[in-house]
């Protein structure tokens, strides 16, 4: 059993950890993030979220299991399984590249969820952690504003012009509505709007109360800006969603089954639609959620064969190897990065990543969090954020530093689970325990302390009885604020016979 003195240091320790601004290999991971540099080390390319990694997934994964970040979750282990099939997988199909691809991945997916689960474990920094991805965001907008007009990244041709360092492909797409697409510093442009897109709901939600409204709005407006600059209907799309549901939950806040009465009409709009429509709901769903009837047709159909190519190889999947496909669909790439891992890892590898994924959303949605308001407000920004990142997901494959920066976004939200706490965690809590261990406290009279009787402890000697008045001196006006003194041998002078 702990001692009162450790109890006391480790309130005092938790209440001090809450205040820490961001630490600083958090800090680190995010610019890395955005800094869009390669280099070759021997024969292995690196870039700077891979690096800096490779150095902390180490130490991070066994103190992660030895349980030095708090409690394990289902999620831990099943993405290290996920990751493990997935070796499995391509050493039935790709045995040359096993090591370099799973190596590779391994370090950005595992190493940017367990750095959240080690570090993001209050309030106060994940509210740091937020604060930065508005930053960066608005340090970008001018990037993707002249990369808008001329269809140049300029960061990442600057660093490409850097000795010894390389950078990403320039992605050149077609134009839309006479903007370039921006992708700014990431590796395609849906990349930079999902980047944005996920900070909308923690800005305009999250942000309540910890910033007046004017900051808080023009920041959500400038978040918007560059969501709106990647001009993909992916970053849309999720932002929409999120706007949704801040409107739903406005409108039915008194009403505690506000979210299952969505649900409900959620299913029933998709078996409406697909009892009324000549297209399946997959088909009328991206019919809306792209920008043309071209783009939603050919989704369709990478989504329909795609699924294909996951029955005809259900257990270890394509690998690496390309999918089967008409000839004439010319395009290999697959929008959707559910779809893709169970063509590339078959379906033991997609059902270990959704359980891990679904396991973290489902209990962060279901934590008793609303005996503290801040808890309470941020997990509802996150929830929206989430919803709308996970919808985004079946738009969009992601890769390189934005697949690292997606998982570790959801890393950093598994504390809300373990969020009640079971001991005291503030100032206040700490200070009485503090006072109850003191044999008295000192108080200032004038200018002089006096120490004053600690009364936590019951006195020992008993009080003597007070004699009762008369009606007539508690009626008394006269004598109403006057001190009562007993006299000895119960002799008052002042009082009628």
């Amino acid at each position: 059993m702990a001692t009162a003195d450790q109890t006391i240091s480790q309130s005092f320790s938790a209440a001090n950890q809450s205040k820490r601004v961001l630490p600083l290999p958090v800090l680190i991971y995010l610019i890395m993030v955005v800094v869009p540099f390669q280099f070759y080390a021997g024969p292995v390319l690196l870039n700077g979220v891979r690096a800096f990694l490779l150095v902390l997934i180490v130490p991070m994964t066994i103190n992660l299991m030895s349980g030095k970040y708090g409690r394990l979750v289902v999620a831990d282990f099943v993405f290290f399984l996920h990751m493990g099939w997935a070796a499995v997988a391509l050493q039935v199909n790709n045995p040359d590249r096993t090591v370099q691809f799973i190596g590779s991945n391994a370090v950005e997916f595992l190493g940017g969820y367990i750095l959240a689960r080690a570090y993001v474990r209050s309030p106060q920094v994940l509210m740091a952690v937020w604060k930065v991805l508005f930053v960066i965001i608005i340090l970008t907008l001018p990037f993707a504003l002249f990369e808008a007009k001329t269809a140049r990244p300029i960061a990442i041709e600057m660093i490409a012009k850097l000795p010894g360092l390389f950078s990403l492909e320039n992605i050149v797409m077609e134009s839309r509505m006479g903007l370039d697409r921006a992708q700014v510093v990431f590796a395609h442009p849906i990349h930079y709007g999902l980047f944005c897109s996920v900070a909308f709901a923690l800005c305009v939600v999250g942000m309540k109360g910890e910033w007046g409204n004017f900051r808080r709005y023009l920041t959500t407006g400038l978040i918007c800006a560059g969501v709106f600059l990647s001009l993909s209907s992916g970053a849309l799309l999720p932002v929409a969603l999120q706007i949704g549901l801040i409107i739903w939950a406005a409108m039915f806040n008194k009403l505690k089954s506000r979210w299952m009465l969505l649900l409900s009409l959620i299913v029933l709009a998709y078996i409406t639609i697909d009892l009324l429509s000549n297209r399946t709901p997959i088909r009328v769903f991206m019919s809306y959620a792209t920008f043309s009837p071209h783009n939603a047709y050919w989704r369709g159909l990478i989504f329909e064969h795609g699924i294909q190519n996951v029955w005809d190889n259900p257990v270890f999947g394509l690998g690496l190897n390309d999918w089967k496909r008409p000839g004439w669909m010319h395009a290999s790439t697959v929008d959707n990065f559910w779809l893709l891992i169970a063509m590339q890892f078959g379906i033991p590898g997609f059902i270990l990543l959704v359980i891990g994924y679904s396991e973290i959303i489902l209990r962060i949605a279901f934590a008793k969090v609303d005996a503290d308001p801040l808890t309470w407000r941020l997990r509802r920004a996150y929830m929206f954020s989430f919803i709308g990142m996970t919808f985004t997901l079946s738009t969009v494959h992601v890769w390189t530093n934005i697949y690292s920066w997606t998982f570790f976004m959801l890393g950093s939200g598994v504390w809300f689970i373990f969020a009640k706490p079971e001991g005291p965690s503030d100032v206040t809590d700490v200070q009485e325990i503090s006072d109850k261990r003191r044999p008295a406290v000192t108080r200032i009279r004038g200018d002089a302390p006096v120490l004053a009787r600690d009364h936590t402890v019951a006195p020992k000697t008993k009080e003597p009885p007070k004699t009762r008045r008369s009606d007539a001196d508690t009626q008394s006006p006269r004598r109403e604020h006057l001190p009562y003194t007993r006299f000895p041998n119960g002799h008052d002078p002042k009082k009628r016979r």
